[in-house]
């Protein structure tokens, strides 16, 4: 509920401050006294945009402040997707610089215009005769029947549901556009991975056979070498082995001399040793070395289709290769596990449509049992206020698309008068009925959730006394679990309030200013007489009044 207003410097308000209660709040005033210029100061507390020529002095800025008791409207996971700080006292303020600039604050945040128009909507309803297409909504008039069946809980689980169907969805038609295109490049994946099967990577090879090729490539070269250095170590005349022996045995003889010796002998003997080993490798590499002209075509082949494989696919290195075989087996793996993966993906959005269409027969059925009494009680209403012959004809198809709330299609249908045809809200009844039926509506929503503020402006316009006896008593009982305001020229409902505040102009330094005061027992009864009676009240409009708030 809103608790307080601070409005200063803005259009003919200088500085205003007032207090709001619980119940029903009359506000009166003559035509031009400035109540458009409040609800335009609250507008802006909602979220309307603001332009420079609001502020009344254009040197100093416009400040809107309210503040709203906001503990009865479970507004704490709103706070938290906007990132604001919940207070139960929750301040809205919005500033106007006379650069033109605007600024919004809720609890001291800076938040923008959508945030601040996504609480306002939750926290204040402004509702004039004019302003009644929220009655002609589709989506307004589903609200209206689910307050009704109590099916708050139960579509919270179907849009959970709902939710993770269309998620579903989407996942499916990612693979199916997936696989659309896998498909296209499966044939050439398959191909290129082939290719890399056959060729038997394996890492390093490239290397081993380099050099088996150079090997199986210059084999009598190699061994005319091998021969050569064989030759070298074992001629009798010049080979290092008989030097070697000769000079060890040389070194054997002077060491029996002289122990200094020793260290020449073993470092001979050592070198011995090593010569020997070499000598017997030699031998073993002559005898193995063949020439294998098979084995060399065969390398030649190997290397060709490994340099063929690595340029064709821009790499340098078998390793890599192995990788892009690795990546075109899981690409092509995927595509011909796709309709597995496809099948399972559907077989799983079967099974939720089960589950919605359980859950939205539920809803179907709540709804239905709710339609005879929504039309009852509007009927009902709207009988006493003036519109005896209205009836709605409300009708629930069921249709083969899930939608946000359900499968229900909605037709609202509605007369004015006996015997007439049934037509859509907007052609059927005239801009003061659409009022009547809103606070119909209204009255009846009220009794099953908790409605933010209303404030009903001059929605009693053209009416008789005795309808708008009928309306204040609808205002006053629908106060009774929120709070009401109603901005009213009529007595009658006038009468009605909690609390009575009159909005007024005077001069000021010769300086026109628009202010609300709060009225006490008495002011109020000379307010109604002069509604009632004009400025010249009678004995009879004071009495009357008196009467009224009796």
């Amino acid at each position: 509920m809103l608790t307080s207003l601070t409005i200063k410097n803005y259009a003919l308000i200088d500085n205003l401050q007032v207090g709001f209660n619980n119940g029903l709040s009359i506000i009166t005033g003559e035509t031009g006294a400035g109540k458009s210029i409040l609800l335009g100061g609250l507008s802006l507390i909602l979220g309307k945009r603001a332009d420079l020529s609001s502020l009344k002095d254009t040197s100093q800025k416009c400040i809107i402040e309210a503040v709203f008791d906001v503990s009865n409207y479970n507004l704490k996971s709103l706070f938290e997707a906007e990132d604001l700080d919940y207070e139960s006292n929750t301040i809205i303020r919005r500033e106007i610089l006379p650069s033109g600039k605007s600024r919004a604050f809720v609890n001291d945040s800076p938040v923008n215009l959508s945030s601040l128009q996504l609480l306002g909507e939750r926290l204040i309803d402004i509702h004039s005769q004019h302003q009644t297409l929220q009655v002609v909504s589709n989506d307004f008039q589903f609200q209206i029947i689910d307050a009704l069946a109590d099916n708050e809980e139960i579509l919270q689980n179907y849009k959970s549901e709902f939710k993770k169907y269309k998620s579903l969805q989407k996942e499916l038609n990612e693979l199916l556009n997936f696989q659309a295109e896998a498909v296209k490049e499966h044939d050439y994946n398959s191909f290129l991975l082939n290719e890399l099967l056959e060729a038997n990577l394996v890492a390093g090879e490239l290397e081993q056979l380099e050099e088996e090729h150079e090997t199986l490539n210059n084999v009598e070269a190699i061994k005319e070498k091998l021969s050569m250095s064989y030759q070298l170590l074992s001629d009798e005349q010049i080979g290092v082995l008989p030097t070697l022996t000769e000079l060890k045995n040389n070194l054997q003889k002077l060491k029996e001399y002289s122990p200094k010796y020793d260290d020449l002998f073993q470092r001979v003997q050592s070198s011995l040793i090593e010569m020997d080993d070499v000598f017997g490798e030699l031998d073993v590499l002559q005898e193995n070395l063949e020439a294998d002209p098979k084995r060399l075509e065969l390398v030649n082949a190997k290397l060709q289709v490994l340099n063929n494989l690595m340029h064709k696919h821009t790499v340098s290195d078998i390793s890599e290769l192995i990788q892009i075989k690795n990546d075109l087996d899981e690409k092509v793996a995927v595509t011909e596990n796709l309709d597995t993966s496809i099948q399972k993906k559907q077989t799983e959005i079967d099974e939720k449509v089960a589950v919605l269409n359980t859950i939205s027969k539920n809803i179907h059925d709540k709804r239905s049992k709710a339609i005879p009494q929504l039309s009852g009680q509007l009927e009902t209403i709207l009988e006493g206020l003036g519109m005896p012959n209205a009836q709605f004809k409300i009708d629930l198809t069921v249709s083969d698309h899930f939608q946000s709330n359900g499968k229900d299609v909605l037709s609202f249908l509605f007369s004015a008068n006996k015997g007439g045809n049934f037509n859509e809200l907007k052609k059927a009844a005239s801009g003061g009925e659409l009022s009547r039926i809103m606070l119909a509506i209204k009255s009846v929503l009220a009794k099953y959730i908790q409605l933010p503020t209303i404030m009903f402006d001059e929605i009693d316009t053209g009416v008789s006394g005795e309808i708008s006896n009928k309306m204040g008593d609808i205002m006053l009982e629908m106060s009774q679990t929120m709070q009401v305001f109603s901005i009213t020229h009529l007595p009658q409902i006038a009468a009605k309030g909690h609390s009575h505040f009159k909005v007024f102009k005077e001069d000021v330094n010769e300086v026109t200013q628009t202010n609300l005061i709060k009225l006490n027992h008495d002011e109020r009864i000379v307010e109604i007489a002069q509604m009632l009676g004009g400025i010249e009240m009678s004995d009879s409009a004071i009495a009357h009044a008196k009467e009224l708030l009796n």
